[in-house]
Order: C-alpha cells, then sequence, then structure tokens
C-alpha cells in the first residue's frame, strides 16, 4: 500500500486532481468529506461543536451551518483552532479504519486540506501538492464558489502559504493550466504511485 497526501489551497483544484486520481483506480480519503460526517446531526461531533460555540452555529434543520461557523473561525486562529482540536480526532480515527480495509497494492490517497498546517507530512509515503497563483485561486473562490472577495482572502489566509507546501511536497501539480493539460499530467503522477505501490507491496511481502 502506497499511503499519498494530496493538499493544496483552497481554490488550487485540488478536488479535480482527486477525482481524476480516482478514475485511474486510487482509493480516496476524503478529509472535507470525512470531517461533515463527523459533526452530521446526532452525532458526538456535532455536539462538541454546539458546546463549544453555541446554538448560533446551527440551521434551522439542525444540522451545521457551516458558512456561520466558517464566518466564526476563519477569522480568529483561536477559534479555528478549538474547532480544529475536535474534529481533527474524529476524523483521524475514521481515516484509519478506511485504510486498512484498503488492499496491499492500493494507492491510498488522502485528500487532506491543512495537511502542511498541521505538520502531517510525515504520516505518509509520498505528499502531492496541487499549485497554483494565489490570483487564480481567488478569482475560483469568488467567480465559481460565489464568495466575497473579503471572505476568500480571510480563507486563503488561514491556510499555509504556497511556498510552505511547496516545501513539504514531494510532487508538485501545477494547476494553472487548461484541463486537458492537468489531465496528462495527473496520468504521469499516476504511473509513478502505482510503480512506487508495486515496488512498497513486494517489499512489504519479503519482510513478512
Amino acid at each position: 500500500m502506497l499511503k499519498v497526501g494530496l493538499t493544496g489551497g483552497i481554490g488550487a483544484g485540488k478536488s479535480e486532481v482527486s477525482r481524476l486520481l480516482v478514475e485511474h483506480g486510487a482509493v480516496l480519503i476524503d478529509a472535507d468529506r470525512i470531517a461533515r460526517e463527523v459533526v452530521a446531526p446526532g452525532t458526538p461531533g456535532l455536539a462538541a461543536v454546539v458546546a463549544a460555540f453555541g446554538e448560533d452555529v446551527l440551521a434551522e434543520d439542525g444540522g451545521l451551518d457551516r458558512p456561520r461557523l466558517g464566518s466564526i473561525v476563519f477569522s480568529d486562529p483561536e477559534k479555528l483552532a478549538v474547532l480544529n482540536a475536535i474534529v481533527h480526532p474524529l476524523v483521524g480515527e475514521r481515516s484509519r479504519a478506511l485504510e486498512e480495509a484498503a488492499a496491499e497494492d492500493a494507492v491510498v490517497v488522502h485528500d487532506v486540506p491543512l495537511l502542511t498546517e498541521n505538520g502531517l507530512a510525515p504520516l505518509y509515503d509520498l505528499v502531492v501538492v496541487v499549485d497554483a497563483d494565489p490570483a487564480t485561486q481567488l478569482d475560483r473562490l469568488v467567480r465559481l464558489r460565489g464568495m466575497t472577495e473579503q471572505d476568500a482572502r480571510a480563507r486563503m489566509a488561514a491556510q499555509a502559504t504556497r511556498e510552505q507546501r511547496r516545501e513539504i511536497a514531494d510532487v508538485v501539480v501545477d494547476n494553472d493550466v487548461p484541463l486537458e493539460e492537468l489531465r496528462r499530467r495527473v496520468e504521469e503522477v499516476w504511473a509513478d504511485l502505482v510503480r512506487r505501490a508495486h515496488t512498497q507491496a513486494h517489499s512489504d511481502r519479503r519482510t513478512e
């Protein structure tokens, strides 16, 4: 099994890269999706978030009002740290269970937005960073996601810098390119990951 950490700044296009890797056969463990699951209505995770931030972060249907919570935590590092301390251990527990269920020669891609910020690079055999110019990120967040420029800049500022992400990268995928060029680049990366996974699986079998 090859454990790959996939990360990138908000708006860099990490989700598109993860989708393409899944098309090729990767086992995807999506931290964002799991983070939503662990604070779904009725979970201990949601109860802990409400205890920390108050019932104002609940939507009318009893679920988490994500835009409301985001507006609270992304402009306040201390509150963001409180939220992370609640959610990250729950996400980690669920991620480990999914990883253990994968085949021994699988390429397991962990899609982790805050991999750099939380110093998680050592947990993976390889780190892939999806990179884009900050101006590109800002444009995508405002034009495609409908954020205000102020909110978009706050989200970007709450994350690691472009340079910090590139420092921990074993592989950088440039996403300031047309989709077809991105597809070609991901195909090259996938071929390399498969070679590494097979080598690692054979090595693991020899040491058993």
